[in-house]
């Protein structure tokens, strides 16, 4: 089983803390679905967010899934001139024996525009 990581974001519409919640867990259900993983095979998460969303941690967020035995990360993202706003980014750590070219990095409302070369 190899160890990889899979990308993927999502944008908010508002700075509110019960969007952030969905938002986050909508993200990581969907990386966890399209890649055939169950919370067993995390290793760590990290997340991002840009400095527009302050209600909440999208650790926090991703902890209501009941993954608490997971290492989360958050960090703030770069501010970025024509940056996409209200963005929570992750990088998920993952043991699976899917082969890179087979993992599906998730990209949700609207943050599609960032990676339109991975987005499924």
């Amino acid at each position: 089983m190899a160890v990889r990581a899979v990308r993927g974001a999502t944008q908010l519409h508002a700075d509110d803390r019960d969007e952030m919640v969905a938002a986050v867990v909508e993200l990581v259900t969907e990386v966890l679905t399209r890649n055939e993983l169950t919370t067993d095979q995390l290793i760590s998460v990290i997340f991002t967010s840009t400095s527009d969303l302050t209600v909440e941690f999208p650790a926090a967020a991703a902890r209501t899934l009941g993954i608490g035995d997971v290492p989360l990360l958050c960090a703030q993202e770069l501010a970025v001139d024509g940056a996409l706003p209200r963005v929570v980014r992750l990088m998920a750590h993952v043991e699976t024996p899917l082969d890179r070219a087979a993992l599906q990095h998730v990209y949700l409302r609207g943050a599609e525009v960032l990676r339109q070369d991975l987005a499924q």
